[in-house]
């Protein structure tokens, strides 16, 4: 498999902050969509893109949660959205659509990690659900407002080196693991991302995945202090052992992959400390230090994921195409 998965040279890195990234970039008139922009790194990436000037759009499924972590930020407006509820998704896009504004960035930052086995719709793994197909259908719901040009920005995580797409079992009905789980929805991310800009090429869309780093944020909820001290990321005291990104250094790439002009011409890639990733080792077990896995940049894997997420949700704004 021939891939662009190279690095780039772009002279940031793992300390980078948001702030840093977009750093004389002016996003005056664009109109950015985040989703989960509003805590974590998607607050820092909403403080970063209303700071270059744009307008950021913030669904939120805890909308006063929202509004009261957002307070004092100017540019920025808080909708309701439920990624777990299709009905929701289906809500928010209408609403939007019929404000009539184009989206020139969009990012699908909200997400859930390692949660215990949680089933919403009819019956789906939630954070199968939840990160990737209620992101599919807000996306392909959106497509008709993406402005020519746009950049599509989809969250994944190093943790899908923890599962390909069990198309065997996606939903995970013959026994649950909850990292495995999360694996697989993070390497949907992925494969969403190099699958919508080969559709989006036609209106000049592209589209990127990518590993933010790790931070502590409230992302890590499920997770009981014992279960961090076995991953080796704090002692049995709460000290931590591990250097984690700032959640300002963790909203960099993001940032990066929505508006550095190094990334013009590129897309379907998947990125990390604001840079190009390399293809991780074939031989690579387990979880491994930097890069992408091949499985989740296949194109062959993308076209079928797209086509059951499609399938599922009943949403797929190229159909016929």
């Amino acid at each position: 498999m021939t891939t662009a998965q190279h690095k780039i040279g772009s002279g940031f890195g793992a300390g980078t902050t948001a702030a840093e990234a977009v750093a004389g970039i002016d996003l005056t008139g664009k109109l950015a969509v985040v989703t989960g922009g509003y805590s974590g790194i998607g607050l820092e990436a909403t403080r970063a893109l209303t700071g270059a000037g744009a307008h950021v759009v913030v669904p939120a499924r805890r909308r006063e949660t929202a509004e009261q972590a957002l307070d004092g930020l100017t540019g920025v407006e808080v909708d309701e959205l439920d990624l777990g509820d299709l009905d929701s998704v289906r809500a928010f896009a209408g609403r939007y659509l019929a404000s009539g504004r184009r989206i020139d960035l969009l990012i699908t930052n909200a997400g859930i990690m390692a949660c215990p086995e949680t089933r919403v719709g009819p019956g789906w793994e939630a954070q199968f659900a939840t990160n990737h197909l209620g992101h599919f259908a807000l996306v392909n719901r959106l497509w008709p407002a993406v402005a020519e040009g746009a950049r599509v920005v989809a969250l994944s995580s190093r943790g899908h080196h923890n599962s390909p797409i069990r198309w065997d079992d996606v939903m995970f009905t013959e026994g649950y693991e909850k990292w495995a789980a999360y694996g697989q929805a993070k390497t949907a991310n992925v494969l969403f991302a190099v699958q919508l800009d080969k559709l989006g090429a036609e209106k000049g869309v592209h589209a990127f995945a990518l590993h933010p780093g790790g931070i502590m944020t409230p992302l890590q909820r499920h997770l009981s202090r014992a279960e961090m001290v076995e991953r080796g990321w704090m002692d049995e005291a709460g000290t931590m052992l591990v250097e984690f990104k700032t959640p300002e250094q963790g909203a960099a790439t993001t940032v990066w992959a929505a508006t550095s002009p190094q990334l013009a011409g590129l897309g379907g890639l998947y990125l990390e400390d604001c840079d190009v990733a390399e293809l991780s080792p074939e031989d690579a077990e387990g979880l491994a230090a930097s890069g992408v896995r091949r499985y989740a940049v296949d194109p062959a894997q993308a076209e079928r994921l797209w086509t059951l997420s499609a399938q599922l949700t009943g949403v797929d704004a190229f159909d016929g195409r």
